[in-house]
């Protein structure tokens, strides 16, 4: 069993090699030049395909590589809705949905996967719709029932994307760089980023509330913005304002009870918890002394901050010539305390350095008698 997995891991992969550098099938009788237009016209239908924001598909791990898989069931439905994509095979625009996936799988664009867990997990009462792990499924044929097919062709990559890659450093760059911009630069950008971030919030916070409201009020479940937290939608089906129709079934009125009743007393223990005027006044001026820093901190200033945290070092020299200095001056002349205190302190110093050699002196003197 391994060892036929294996010739069949590698038969795929030469076949989408194959594909990818335009090679001949061997098994096929077509002319070179009509075959070379089949697999131009199914390459360009599978790209459109692919692209196409109707397709609903995910990705998972195929033998250790991510691909990009759709279910069979919704291929049908997708070549259902839109005919118009049929036109791109030309002479083979009147097959069916069967015989097209048929024809993919053939060229080696589609390859069809199977799901590696096939067992329900504890706690689950059925297996996942999506499965994060894929295997080659030994048939090669088409099927609607629990069938997951994953694409096998690079997909080319638009423009957007690549300009995005090149910006990306850039930015990162410019972000590290914030600190020293101009003060003008800073407010900008820190009033932008407060913005759009309040914008966000407020957002949320409006959806949130319509939802709770309709959903005790009237039973019904309404999200204005539905794409908005989405990760895979595109930029125009993100901000859809218009939310779907709910199809789902209409909740309890205990349901809608106990919600409304979580609801105020949640209301009323923030209400309870809230922050007064004078803890607010600090939680603002705290902030207010943080947005400063940043805003006003440059180069100069570190620099500034560093050398006055640098220990003073007096020279030895120069302590002794304002020494000899202040010997020179004349109590008339009005000498401040502090150097009276160490003019004080250098004469008993020296005083002490003079008996400790005499006392030296004397110990040897009394040594060589």
């Amino acid at each position: 069993m391994k060892k036929s997995g294996g010739a069949e891991k590698k038969r795929v992969r030469r076949s989408s090699a194959a594909i990818q550098n335009g090679s001949r099938d061997p098994n096929s009788d077509t002319p070179p030049r009509k075959q070379a237009a089949q697999k131009d016209v199914y390459q360009l239908f599978a790209e459109k395909v692919r692209d196409h924001k109707d397709l609903v598909s995910r990705w998972a791990v195929l033998q250790e590589t991510r691909v990009e898989y759709f279910r069979g069931k919704d291929f049908v439905s997708f070549l259902r809705n839109h005919p118009e994509l049929k036109d791109i095979l030309e002479t083979d625009k009147n097959l069916e949905a069967d015989d097209i996936a048929n024809a993919l799988l053939r060229k080696n664009l589609l390859a069809r996967c199977d799901r590696v867990v096939k067992t329900v997990r504890p706690g689950k009462k059925k297996l996942s719709t999506w499965p994060a792990h894929l295997e080659i499924f030994p048939d090669q044929i088409f099927s609607e029932v629990d069938a997951f097919f994953a694409w096998t062709f690079v997909k080319r990559r638009p423009l957007w994307q690549t300009l995005l890659s090149f910006f990306w450093p850039v930015l990162t760059l410019a972000i590290c760089l914030f600190p020293v911009y101009p003060h003008r630069c800073k407010i900008l950008i820190l009033y932008s980023c407060a913005g759009v971030l309040a914008l966000i919030l407020s957002l949320l916070l409006v959806r949130a509330t319509v939802f709770g409201a309709l959903y005790i009020v009237l039973g019904k479940r309404v999200w204005f913005f539905p794409n908005i937290l989405a990760e895979e939608a595109t930029l125009r089906e993100l901000f859809r304002f218009w939310p779907k129709k709910d199809e789902e079934e209409r909740p309890k009125w205990t349901t809608r009870l106990f919600y409304a009743v979580v609801a105020v007393l949640v209301i009323l223990l923030l209400r309870h918890h809230a922050p007064d005027e004078a803890a607010r006044a600090r939680y603002q001026k705290r902030v207010s002394n943080i947005i400063d820093d940043v805003l006003e901190w440059s180069p100069r200033l570190a620099l500034s901050g560093m050398m006055e945290k640098q220990p003073t070092v007096i020279n030895a020299t120069e302590q002794n010539d304002s020494f000899s200095d202040a010997d020179k001056t004349s109590p008339e002349e009005g000498v401040p305390p502090s150097s009276k205190v160490e003019e004080t302190d250098t004469e008993q110093y020296e005083a002490e350095v003079i008996e400790n050699v005499e006392d030296a002196d004397q110990h040897r003197h009394d040594d060589h008698i």
